[in-house]
């Protein structure tokens, strides 16, 4: 019995964390059938580099039964994300956003720290409308394909639900690409059904 004694206070910070209602930051409530889902974002959003309809907006429509608004603006960066969203959201109400953006910033090598700030604040003013946010991070250039870690610490901090390598998974994939930075019509298809398990995961 002695040598399992080390698992008492684990156990215990655990159940105070549980207790507290931290575990349940980082959980969303699905939107209703009658919901509405905004997919914001930039290019990976809008789909290009596939057929009108191929987008993962339109497929995650078709998988998840509700209404999905494709908010998707080609080589929009985070800072002109950050002043177009207040008329997104008043526009549509979303019960959820799907947050997917600072890859312009990323390619254009700006400052970690000012894309962080943009998403920062575009999340605080989802919440503050009403909305559920999940985000999605983009991968930093490189041989290896990751998103840099500002993505995951700001859900972190906010207690969302955050998922960093579907995207990465995908760019990855040569099979799954229209060029260098975009997915094809087989990848936006992956893309919607991957962020559908994971809302699916994340929804109480």
């Amino acid at each position: 019995m002695g040598k399992h004694l080390w698992m008492i206070p684990v156990l215990a910070v655990c159940l105070a964390t549980w207790l507290s209602g931290c575990k349940r930051s980082a959980v969303i409530e699905m939107p209703p059938l009658d919901g509405v889902i905004v997919a914001y974002g930039d290019s990976l959003t809008s789909g290009s580099g596939a057929s009108a309809g191929e987008d993962y907006p339109s497929v995650l429509e078709q998988l998840s039964g509700r209404r999905v608004i494709n908010a998707g603006v080609p080589g929009e960066r985070s800072a002109e994300g950050l002043r177009r969203l207040p008329e997104v959201l008043a526009d549509h109400r979303p019960d959820l956003v799907i947050l997917c953006h600072g890859g312009n910033d990323i390619l254009a090598d700006a400052d970690p720290e000012q894309i962080s700030a943009n998403l920062a604040k575009m999340i605080a003013m989802i919440r503050e409308a009403g909305s559920e946010v999940v985000l999605l991070g983009v991968p930093a250039k490189g041989l290896i394909l990751r998103s840099p870690g500002f993505y995951r610490d700001l859900a972190g901090e906010y207690g969302i639900p955050y998922e960093g390598r579907i995207v990465p998974r995908i760019l990855s994939n040569s099979a799954l690409k229209s060029d260098y930075v975009h997915p094809n019509t087989r990848g936006y298809e992956r893309m919607a059904e991957e962020i559908w398990e994971f809302i699916r995961s994340a929804a109480r």
